[in-house]
């Protein structure tokens, strides 16, 4: 199937994954006299858990979900499902506590029932996943302790809430709708151990060692890795990987990076890392022969997702760089005689990473590169100030309105690059944007 027709269909099976507990509200037997606010209270609560299950899924990495889409939409579409699921949740509490109070019992966990304790307990999780990853950063929560809690606070959190639907009794006394109930459990499961061992135990049995480990400008180093194992498979230019560092794939110490190398340079791949946090800072200094797991390949940032476009426009900033080399090369070494222009934005030359690997390609491809310089040296000729549109006019080829622009960088530059590209005339189903920060 065509890319479009893979997302036309999983966009579809989301509306009937969360409808299936509704059907267990049709099948169980009803509670009478309770009227239309308490039913949909019960709604509310049925559809947080269908929500909540799907984050399993969503987060499981499975490339025939991904793939189509590319697996950072899909996690960003996990990361307001979860908020809407906690938005369910409160409702559902919210309509109990207000205008059913006796269906909640007793607050005190030491007096309450236990079913009823095990909703509260699911609901504190959920708050505390979705307050603990939207507010990372501010809380300074390291990235590695994050994960631990993050999928600590699912597994708990979700198996709570099972506990509770059947615990309660409600719509699911019924044989056949505990079955359905039992499947999803099952189900979610059946999940978490692929993602916890079942895929780890994969990446064991391929491992890979670092065998080059090289300096570039702006702090920038990359991690020339070989298999011991099998190789990528079905590797495309610009996706990236999710690696493990001299630890074990069974713990949570995974970090995503670009694979920066084409797949025609393989089976080693390069990682690009750029010293920005715990993981890496540890990364950049990794020294050869040490060993390495990887997850993936990942992502359809890539000029194969664009096999008929007749050139490319690439917007990058700092270490949003990297899928773009790897296009670059893939382009160089196919011997692809499209043009493509690049605008590399910095905020001083020296922190310009392969700037001189991109002087060598425009020297051996159609590749124009425009510096886009915050603050330049004396000396500078070229662009300087950030990305405009007044930059981006005298650059832009006349007929490149239709080409695929591709976008990777902070968020600020992306965002403002894709209003300009706008204003410009390109269509926005022309624009890429690669999420540069998934969490």
């Amino acid at each position: 199937m065509s890319r479009t027709v893979r997302q036309i269909a999983w966009i579809a099976a989301i509306p009937a994954v969360l409808a299936l507990p509704f059907l267990v509200l049709l099948r169980g037997e009803r509670v009478e006299g309770n009227g239309f606010l308490f039913d949909l209270s019960m709604g509310f609560g049925f559809g947080a858990l269908a929500v909540a299950g799907l984050q399993f899924a969503l987060t499981a990495r499975f490339r025939r979900l991904s793939h189509p889409f590319g697996v950072d939409i899909v996690y960003v579409f996990h990361r307001y499902m979860a908020i809407g699921a906690l938005g369910l949740m409160l409702a559902h509490f919210g309509i109990l506590y207000f205008w059913f109070e006796e269906a909640l019992g007793v607050l005190n966990p030491l007096d309450a029932r236990w079913e009823l304790t095990a909703a509260r307990l699911a609901l504190l999780c959920f708050a505390g996943l979705v307050v603990t990853s939207e507010l990372r950063k501010w809380l300074k929560l390291e990235y590695g302790w994050w994960r631990y809690l993050h999928v600590a606070l699912a597994i708990v959190g979700f198996g709570a809430a099972i506990a509770h639907v059947l615990g309660v009794g409600r719509f699911t006394a019924d044989p056949s709708t505990r079955f359905l109930w039992l499947g999803v459990t099952i189900g979610w499961l059946a999940m978490l151990l692929w993602v916890r061992i079942g895929k780890p135990w994969n990446q064991k049995r391929n491992p890979w060692i670092v065998v080059d480990n090289i300096a570039h400008h702006g702090g920038v180093h990359q991690l020339v890795l070989r298999p011991q194992g099998k190789p990528l498979s079905n590797h495309k230019p610009g996706q990236f990987a999710w690696l493990t560092l001299e630890r074990s794939p069974f713990g949570l110490g995974e970090h995503p990076f670009t694979i920066s190398s084409p797949p025609e340079h393989g089976p080693d791949v390069t990682l690009s890392i750029k010293a920005l946090g715990d993981f890496t800072e540890q990364a950049v200094e990794v020294e050869k022969g040490a060993v390495a797991y990887l997850d993936g390949p990942y992502g359809t940032f890539s000029i194969d997702t664009h096999p008929d476009a007749d050139g490319f426009i690439m917007i990058a900033g700092g270490v949003g760089i990297t899928p773009m080399i790897s296009n670059l090369h893939a382009m160089d070494s196919r011997r692809d005689k499209r043009p493509a222009v690049l605008f590399y934005c910095n905020k001083t030359w020296d922190d310009a990473a392969f700037r001189d690997e991109l002087a060598e390609l425009s020297g051996r491809i159609d590749l124009k590169v425009v510096h886009v310089l915050e603050e330049p040296p004396e000396d500078w000729d070229g662009e300087t100030g950030r990305l405009s549109a007044e930059i981006l006019k005298r650059h832009l080829p006349q007929d490149s309105r239709e080409w695929p622009h591709m976008l990777c960088g902070p968020t600020p530059l992306t965002d403002a690059a894709r209003q300009d590209l706008l204003k410009l005339g390109v269509p926005f189903g022309a624009i890429t944007n690669e999420i540069f920060d998934m969490v």
